[in-house]
């Protein structure tokens, strides 16, 4: 009875929803400018250790963190130019890059935590070649990390965060291309989708929220946002005459950004990954070079989830990996494809125990991660980026997988996305 509970229960509707903001966002300014300095320290040098963190509020920018480098980085000016870039360029928008306040605070990284990241206990125990750097690191943190995959889109990624991100680059690119010109950097959407079991099968509400120039009717600004932004973000055969539409739902959205709300690194790590479709483990992702397992161990759990996807052993995988501080080797590796699965869950595991080697060195090694590509995934998700090049995006063990696993796939057959 409980099985069959289980079973009617994965058959009904119900709705979900996931949330997307503008890079003009508060939250997101932050994450940009760490990761920005981010960048620009493992372009000077890669072995540079970087923790930092971001607060902005009405005029002022504060930055405070560990770092540990060979370079120097202008900090104040990489700040000004992330403001630049987003847009914050006059007074009257609430921020202004080039007459806020900035303060620094940065120190070393701990050297206790240097003591189990140069060398792993592995390293130290004689279980790992010495010489070799990249198999000697250890996790620069404990902690747990969680990665996840599914059919319902192209990306491989759940439809309701697919379609959020859509809206707020959308928003951004209408803003920043003058098709509304009265449009500012501050944004959100919002969108839920209706599921059967497993199966979205139509976008039920949107909800868009522009910050724009006073003066405009909410009826006008409504108009052009259904317009230009959701017509243009949603394909209409995932919308219906009972789709709701929200746009700006108060009536006035003029103050916004830093002015209207304080902002600060790593508050948005639910729209940073999977909308809240799958689990997340705590850990933010900005600021933080990868010999941090919050962001190098996520990374190497949506490849593992990926790629077990893409190989048809199930249509959708989440991953666990948990780590202890100074240890290379993970301490715990776990698989949930929510009955999915084409072959047993054990023997994914087993499977991805043998294919991936997902230690701190070896992924950074694999990723390349000590180069700056990070400010590029600070807005928009880390995730499901076809417009990116990243190597955690990868699908180049998907065949690897399948063949081992020794299981064939009617490609005619096999489940497609419903959102191109």
């Amino acid at each position: 009875m409980v099985g069959g509970n289980v079973r009617a229960m994965a058959r009904m509707r119900k709705l979900f929803t996931s949330e997307s903001v503008t890079e003009g966002h508060p939250d997101k300014v932050a994450d940009q400018i760490s990761d920005a300095i981010l960048d620009a320290i493992l372009a000077r040098d890669p072995d540079g250790r970087v923790a930092v963190e971001t607060f902005v509020i009405t005029g002022q920018v504060h930055i405070a963190g560990e770092v540990s480098t060979t370079c120097y980085v202008d900090i104040p000016r990489i700040v000004r130019q992330v403001l630049r870039d987003i847009g914050y360029t006059r007074a009257k928008y609430g921020f202004d890059a080039d007459t806020c306040g900035i303060s620094v605070s940065i120190d070393e990284q701990s050297p206790d935590i240097a003591l189990g990241v140069d060398k792993s206990l592995e390293a130290k125990e004689g279980d790992v070649p010495a010489a070799r750097g990249a198999d000697t690191l250890g996790a620069g943190d404990q902690g747990m990390m969680f990665g996840f995959a599914c059919r319902e889109t192209k990306e491989l990624m759940p439809l309701p965060i697919v379609l959020a991100h859509r809206l707020t680059r959308t928003l951004a690119a209408a803003r920043k291309n003058r098709v509304i010109d009265y449009l500012r950097p501050d944004g959100k959407a919002q969108v839920t989708v209706e599921y059967d079991g497993y199966k979205p099968v139509r976008v039920d509400a949107v909800v868009v929220s522009a910050q724009h120039a006073d003066g405009y009717p909410i009826d006008v600004i409504r108009e052009n946002i259904i317009h230009h932004v959701i017509d243009t973000a949603i394909d209409g055969h995932i919308r219906d005459a009972q789709t709701r539409i929200f746009v700006n739902p108060t009536g006035r959205f003029v103050i916004g950004g830093p002015l209207g709300d304080a902002g600060l690194t790593g508050r948005k790590i639910i729209a940073d990954t999977y909308g809240g479709m799958a689990r997340h483990g705590g850990g933010a992702f900005s600021g933080k070079d990868p010999t941090k397992v919050d962001r190098s161990g996520a990374y190497a759990a949506r490849y593992v989830a990926k790629n077990v996807v893409a190989s048809g052993l199930a249509d959708r995988c989440e991953i666990q990996i948990a780590y202890a501080i100074g240890v290379a080797k993970p301490v715990a590796v776990y698989v949930e494809c929510f009955g999915t699965n084409r072959i047993e869950e054990e023997r994914i595991a087993e499977l991805i125990d043998a294919h991936f080697d997902l230690r701190p060195g070896a992924i950074i090694e694999k990723f390349q991660l000590l180069r700056p590509l990070y400010r590029q995934v600070a807005t928009y998700g880390h995730f499901g980026r076809p417009d990116l090049d990243l190597p955690w995006e990868k699908l180049d063990m998907a065949l690897a997988l399948r063949e081992a696993a020794g299981i064939t796939i009617d490609e005619e057959r096999f489940p497609q996305p419903i959102c191109s």
